[in-house]
């Protein structure tokens, strides 16, 4: 390790970085994790002997220069990696390319990124920025399917603009609501870039990645700019909520969906001073959320209410429900409304269910968040507001909550 090149993070912070976790720490990490490593290779600064290297020398099983160096470094047997990113947001930091470009750069790279032994590799094409449909539709046109198994789609919500992003736990109820409605836009960038890529791979073999997104805010006063440290309020763990059940309702596109970035990055589940840490609100709702995992999809049609604020209204219910393989169905429910309970019925059709038992996230302020000093002022609590009759849910949902209710 220590023989390591240093190298200057000139994006983030202009701090040395002396790639102390690395190739094998990270790739470590994830086995004891138990989680799907996603890694990206560079085509910014990079060249395609590089990445076609690294691929050889995590995934090969065999005999050659690169599996021989890593044997030298300690891992005999290779890794399995699947998800494999040609390149990151080319169209800004990771080159300033042209769409046109950027598809002709990756057809190159992913030509050398090649599949050894059983390990199959799931490449993902550096996809558009928010709105960008050009790069999308370029990406769609220039590439053949079989080269991309994915293209990726990034957007953060910004509350005010970005030199000016608004502070994480300092904001009123109109701050509050244009983070609703920015957070909201995903629903349609998501239609926007699938009615685009259904128009180039009918069959649905190409993935939508949605592989960055989250609430952007100013970093916390007194922390280096370049590191994005920032608090997280129970307005974050709202919007988390809501992207989430957009993903889900959407997953017959939208194959991958990570929220950027994990620990004291961004909106983050944790946060950590030294040995300290804090699971914020948006960890608590990624929480709740696991009633979805390796679940089927079941579709929820929604006639909601508004969530008012000086003429303008965003829907102040939003839901995506599955059934498990127990065939227990879970449904996952945020209210908007900061002041206002709202009541929820939901008529079960195609199931029958006699019981519902439920969780719910909320707080004393939309503002209220958790720090290694105190770290429960935010909890999950046992939720007691749903009660089911005649196959019909009713769900009173406090205002400014996130809540997970299993049917049985």
């Amino acid at each position: 390790r220590e023989k390591r090149p240093k190298m200057v993070n000139t994006h983030w912070g202009g701090v040395v970085e002396d790639n102390g976790f690395g190739t094998h720490e990270f790739l470590d990490l994830c086995g004891q994790l138990e989680t799907e490593p996603y890694i990206c290779g560079n085509v910014g600064s990079g060249s395609v002997e590089e990445m076609s290297k690294w691929v050889e020398y995590i995934t090969f099983d065999g005999e050659s220069p690169m599996a021989n160096l890593r044997k030298q470094n300690g891992r005999e047997k290779p890794w399995k990696v699947k998800y494999w990113g040609v390149g990151n947001e080319n169209w800004g930091c990771g080159g300033n390319m042209t769409a046109e470009f950027y598809a002709d750069q990756y057809r190159r790279y992913a030509t050398y990124c090649r599949d050894y032994g059983s390990n199959r590799l799931f490449r993902i094409a550096g996809g558009p920025s928010s709105g960008d449909l050009n790069w999308m539709e370029t990406l769609m046109k220039n590439v053949p399917g079989r080269m991309m198994a994915g293209v990726s789609l990034h957007h953060y919500t910004v509350p005010r603009n970005w030199s000016d992003k608004g502070s994480a736990t300092q904001f009123d109820e109109g701050e509050y609501f244009v983070t609703l409605e920015k957070a909201l836009r995903m629903n349609d960038l998501i239609k926007q870039h699938t009615s685009i890529m259904d128009r180039y791979d009918p069959a649905n073999k190409i993935g939508l990645m949605v592989d960055e997104w989250g609430n952007w805010y100013n970093v916390e006063p007194g922390t280096n700019p370049g590191f994005l440290f920032q608090q997280n309020t129970l307005r974050d763990a709202i919007t988390a909520a809501l992207n989430l059940n957009i993903f889900n309702n959407s997953c017959n596109r939208v194959k991958m969906a990570n929220i950027a970035q994990m620990i004291n990055v961004l909106q983050a589940m944790i946060l950590t001073d030294g040995p300290r840490l804090a699971l914020t609100p948006t960890y608590l709702v990624y929480e709740l959320y696991t009633v979805h995992h390796d679940a089927v999809q079941i579709p929820v049609s929604i006639n909601s209410e508004s969530y008012e604020f000086n003429g303008r209204a965003v829907p102040a219910i939003s839901a995506s429900a599955s059934k498990d393989a127990s065939g227990h169905i879970n449904l996952t429910l945020v209210n908007v409304d900061p002041h206002t309970e709202r009541v929820v019925a939901c008529d079960i059709r195609g199931a029958s269910a006699t019981t519902a038992t439920g969780k719910i996230v909320t707080a004393q302020d939309l503002s209220s968040h958790n720090s290694v000093e105190s770290p429960n002022n935010v909890v999950t609590k046992k939720f007691e507001g749903q009660s089911i009759r005649n196959n019909v849910l009713t769900v009173r949902l406090p205002a400014k909550s996130v809540a997970a209710i299993e049917l049985r």
